[in-house]
């Protein structure tokens, strides 16, 4: 080895020998795979993949470019302008804050430079035209402001010209409400067939509502409002309609129409069926779309959807359950939707569309006023779905917060040939499952800073389809995942031993293979069969089973093991943009020393080059790129090791637009006090501690990221894929926390 390694920290190192034969035939899954070997290390053609397709039926819809000149980056709406051939479009600029911008551009495919009308100091969530728009030009904007003192969510109304080029006065503004929030703001506006304005808000915090918002009536946050805008009470600039559910109720604001959301996002009514719809964030497990109703109760944060959260908070009013709720398995980010009454789709006219910001997922579901008729998945995207909109003919916009707007035209897709492969012997990655030879092609490779899978030991290869000098990977800078032809295939084999100590006991007990066709990556696990002779595809909503390990430090020397084998929803959470879809393979994590075929220690992307892996060339001293460390190197400092750690189980999420709901950053090249961590309160709950901080110098009792990744259950870090604790993990970052120290109270006189 080239790294001097403790005895303790040898057991979680491989040797690491380079291609071509993977496996002696007589091998199982192997004690370490001593003994590959090959003369020359050198790319063999794979032309035998059959992982390709779905196993699924094609989804009806699939997305294609709806103005494909326009550049547009983080749009959040897309609205059709009454009167006039145009749209108008929020976009925002900052990491879900400031500033914010209103944007017009022509009804036209070929649009392409917007215009500016209107500059915010604040984020802009939605906005409205009055339904007398093309006469008094009004238009109301949700937006979370300063006011000056605190944050607040406000809705303003401004005119829009009337004249070319019909932009803004910003002195136009007229503030007709505001509130205190700073997170889960809501100010979602829209007109209802009434005439009256409807508004979100939300909690008004970033956390599991430390305020007790959710179920107090005497506040106008974590509701549904309802205002008359244009008969307004002395004093104020809007009215209440005397049919509100709580006018006459003491301790109630009379503006409330439905309360009990957590952070809504999206609002819309629809005229045809008189149907308002609000999307819903929920906190740990679900998320929400709500057909409102009059006086409902949607009961956050005695519920979090249907599912208690903090029961001994409700309040007055019974619960109403969720219209529609998800599991955090297939969405993490619910984005609320509008009601399609359009002409291409015929399938989905009646059809509430909404989606996730994190998994890309597009559903629809249909309601007669009484109960659902019908709730399907229509399609799966690439995209972080920010919104929804309407073009002047009723047709479905879909907003892609990176890259812009879509539409959903149907799937007419031919399926492949050949079936998608339900055993793994059937997907050309091996010469023999049963003699657990793999296809020579198949590259392995090992990464610095391994993800914790419950004690599993892991395998890992890559695939690429073609001639070996066309199909080559593009490398990324530091966090990003690689770049890899179509058709690549990443495969990950888990073994357990299940007699604790004892090598010859391991025995495979599933493969995760990721695939990348038609631009997206997908996920897929094979479980293996009890004489591990053949593993056999788990279906989309993934799999639990239990396994029983031998364990002379268990009681009566036996423990069990619950592993889950992911949805395929639930393998692109972690596989997320943020991170280039690919974890492992990243410059930082492939940076490492290796054994080559002639026993020599080498530089792994050094070797993958000598391959002809990648497209271009690497500096002279690729070793000199950034690299993770090993977190269970003891010869490297503590720092390293728990910023290594973090970035590998952690920054896939939480890092900028990683889907995470904390804003914290833990990429391990971010300096410390860019991290939002450091002595920083949390925002996604305290746990019940006194005092709490994400990371509390010197204090690891009192730190949310420790106690995260110290339990398993509700509130466990990582959320997905592990029911045990990491002991080194715990032990490492706690002596981290606890060299921590708080950064020194400047000296008078100071500069």
């Amino acid at each position: 080895m080239s790294v001097t390694m403790s005895v303790r920290s040898l057991r979680f190192l491989r040797v690491f020998l380079w291609p071509v034969l993977l496996f002696p035939a007589s091998s199982g899954f192997g004690a370490d795979d001593e003994g590959r070997r090959s003369e020359v290390p050198h790319r063999v053609p794979w032309h035998d993949s059959r992982v390709v397709g779905s196993p699924e039926p094609p989804l009806p819809y699939r997305p294609e470019p709806a103005f494909p000149k326009l550049e547009i980056f983080q749009p959040l709406t897309f609205d059709a302008e009454p009167g006039r051939d145009a749209y108008v479009i929020i976009q925002h600029h900052g990491s879900w804050s400031a500033p914010g911008t209103i944007l017009r551009i022509p009804d036209d495919p070929e649009a392409s430079g917007p215009q500016v009308v209107l500059e915010l100091p604040g984020i802009a969530y939605e906005l409205a035209f009055h339904p007398d728009y093309e006469r008094n030009g009004y238009l109301f904007v949700g937006h979370n402001v300063s006011n000056g003192e605190e944050p607040v969510t406000r809705v303003s109304r401004f005119t829009v010209d009337r004249e070319p080029p019909h932009a803004i006065d910003p002195d136009s503004e007229v503030v007709i409400i505001d509130w205190p929030s700073n997170g889960h703001n809501g100010g979602a506006v829209d007109f209802g067939g009434d005439g009256m304005l409807y508004i979100t808000s939300g909690d008004g915090t970033g956390d599991s509502d430390t305020n007790f918002r959710g179920q107090d009536l005497s506040e106008l946050t974590a509701k549904v409002l309802r205002i008359d805008v244009d008969r307004p009470s002395p004093g104020r600039n809007y009215g209440i309609p005397a049919d509100n559910p709580f006018v006459d109720r003491p301790g109630v604001r009379p503006e409330t129409w439905a309360y009990g959301m957590r952070n809504p996002w999206r609002m819309t009514y629809d005229a045809t069926l008189d149907q308002l719809w609000v999307g819903n964030n929920g906190q740990d497990l679900w998320e929400q779309a709500y057909l409102v109703a009059r006086g409902a109760n949607y009961g956050w944060s005695a519920f979090e959807g249907s599912h208690p959260f903090y029961p001994d908070r409700m309040g007055p009013d019974p619960l109403t359950p969720p219209t529609v709720e998800h599991h955090h398995s297939e969405a993490r980010s619910l984005t609320g939707g509008v009601v399609y009454h359009g002409k291409s789709l015929p399938g989905l006219r009646g059809a509430y569309v909404y989606g996730d910001y994190s998994t890309g997922k597009i559903w629809g579901v249909k309601h007669d006023g009484t109960q659902v008729t019908w709730h399907q998945e229509i399609a799966d995207t690439p995209f972080a779905i920010s919104g929804f909109g309407l073009d002047k003919d009723g047709e479905l916009i879909v907003i892609d917060h990176l890259t812009g707007f879509y539409r959903l035209v149907p799937n007419d897709a031919d399926r492949p040939e050949s079936p998608f492969p339900t055993l793994l012997s059937e997907t050309g990655l091996y010469r023999s499952v049963a003699d657990r030879q793999p296809h020579e092609a198949l590259i392995p490779y090992e990464v610095n800073a391994p993800l914790w899978s419950d004690g599993a030991i892991k395998q890992r290869f890559l695939a690429i389809p073609g001639d070996p000098d066309e199909a080559k990977v593009g490398l990324r800078g530091a966090g990003q995942g690689w770049d890899f032809p179509e058709g690549t295939v990443l495969v990950k084999e888990f073994a357990l031993e299940f007699e604790a100590g004892n090598p010859a006991s391991r025995r495979p007990i599933e493969t995760r293979l990721m695939t990348r066709q038609q631009g997206e990556w997908v996920g897929y696990s094979y479980l293996w069969n009890d004489d591990r002779t053949d593993a056999v595809l788990v279906g989309t909503q993934g799999l639990d089973r239990t396994y029983t390990l031998r364990d002379a430090e268990a009681p009566g020397g036996i423990r069990t093991l619950d592993w889950h084998y992911p949805s395929r929803a639930e393998c692109m959470v972690c596989h997320s943009r943020a991170a280039n879809y690919v974890l492992g393979l990243s410059t930082e994590q492939m940076n490492r020393p290796v054994t080559d075929g002639k026993g020599e220690t080498t530089n792994q992307l050094a070797l993958l080059e000598r391959i002809g892996l990648f497209k271009g060339a690497l500096p002279d001293r690729p070793e000199a790129l950034p690299k993770l460390v090993d977190p269970h190197d003891e010869t490297a400092s503590i720092e390293a090791r728990a910023r290594s750690y973090l970035h590998a189980n952690c920054a896939s999420c939480h890092v900028e637009a990683g889907g995470g709901n904390a804003a914290i950053n833990l990429r391990f090249d971010a300096p410390i006090d860019r991290l939002r961590l450091v002595d920083e309160a949390p925002t996604q709950g305290d746990l019940g501690i006194a005092d709490a901080r994400l990371v509390a110098p010197g204090h690891p009792e009192r730190s949310i990221l420790y106690h995260r990744i110290a339990r398993r259950g509700p509130g466990q870090m990582p959320p997905l894929a592990t029911t045990r604790v990491d002991p080194d993990a715990d032990a490492l970052i706690r002596t981290w926390i606890e060299q921590l120290r708080a950064a020194p109270a400047p000296q008078a006189g100071a500069e």
